[in-house]
């Protein structure tokens, strides 16, 4: 299960990686889950920690952003099945360290035409702790 920190609270969320997006980069309460944040910060601790980003380039702008988004998304997930019976915290905080999309646009030539190639990645990276229940 992923949370994220809303408040006073961690919520149960679910990825929204869309490149159509304001933020690209998103997270939305999926309403299964809400711990207090001292209950929670009680009852679990940090055992290791990741930061994800991802790569893609081409030369379709919307195409090779939504496949970067894509390779982050599974990142995520994959981790996520990885931790068993742990739990993930979204730790990256919005308008201090949250992840954004990046992009660097070239112009290549084939024969006669130019065309725009573009690289798209994540920067900073998408910060991901992994939390166990403390054992008592």
């Amino acid at each position: 299960m992923i949370f994220r920190k809303y408040g006073k609270s961690y919520h149960s969320v679910t990825p929204n990686f869309d490149s159509r997006a304001m933020t690209e980069i998103g997270f939305q309460k999926s309403g299964e889950q809400s711990v207090e944040a001292e209950a929670f910060e009680a009852g679990y601790e940090r055992v290791d920690g990741r930061e994800l980003t991802a790569t893609a380039e081409g030369s379709v702008q919307d195409v090779v952003e939504q496949e970067m988004l894509n390779a982050l998304r599974t990142q995520l997930l994959e981790l996520e099945e990885s931790a068993g019976d742990a739990v993930l915290v979204i730790e990256s905080e919005p308008g201090k360290d949250h992840p954004k999309t990046r992009e660097k646009t070239t112009t290549q030539t084939a024969g006669a035409h130019n065309k725009l190639f573009f690289q798209w990645y994540v920067d900073p990276p998408l910060r991901v702790g992994v939390y166990r229940e403390r054992k008592r």
